[in-house]
């Protein structure tokens, strides 16, 4: 989302940043692993962003920029600071398969969910979270340089690791499940 180079009134912050809100959170609840500590992380970078906004560089990247502030928030939060494991499913009616299908094709789909969203916890947050604005949030490389404050060849070169780190992990567990039977 490229800002245009002249100056920006107050007003157009809303229109700028709203539109971000589905997206930030999404990727907050992925970093925290809890939905009231992903609701305060989006919560304190809308009123950082707001309180910022005067030094936001018109012609520069505004999706780059608000991600970077969830993410340095996070970092900085005692959350970003320590591990945190299991994922609730308060979310999961919304990934229900249609009526059609059968519940051996349920049970199947849910427990490969299940799978990948445990080996993407289980991943370490640089990892997870150049996956998760890779794939999830369909960022271009360079989006995620700026928003991660990082070169373009460490984002490729980490998502590469990340990808392959991802692999293995769902490697192991395949291969564990099958020696449990």
């Amino acid at each position: 989302m490229e800002v245009p180079d002249q100056a920006l009134p107050a007003a157009t912050f809303e229109d700028l940043a709203m539109p971000l809100f589905d997206q930030l959170y999404n990727f907050a609840r992925w970093l925290t692993h809890d939905t009231t500590e992903a609701e305060d992380l989006v919560q304190e970078t809308y009123t950082k962003a707001l309180r910022g906004f005067s030094s936001f560089q018109p012609g520069t990247n505004f999706r780059a920029w608000m991600y970077r502030i969830l993410r340095n928030s996070f970092l900085s939060s005692r959350t970003g600071l320590k591990v945190m494991v299991a994922l609730d499913g308060e979310a999961d009616e919304s990934l229900l398969p249609p009526e059609s299908s059968t519940p051996e094709s349920i049970l199947m789909e849910q427990a490969g969910r299940e799978t990948v969203q445990q080996a993407l916890a289980d991943l370490p947050v640089p990892f997870r979270e150049i996956l998760l604005l890779c794939e999830v949030e369909e960022m271009s490389y360079q989006e995620i340089s700026e928003a991660l404050a990082i070169p373009m060849g460490t984002v490729m070169s980490r998502l590469f690791r990340a990808r392959k780190a991802l692999r293995d992990l769902l490697r192991k567990k395949r291969d564990g499940g099958r020696h449990g039977v």
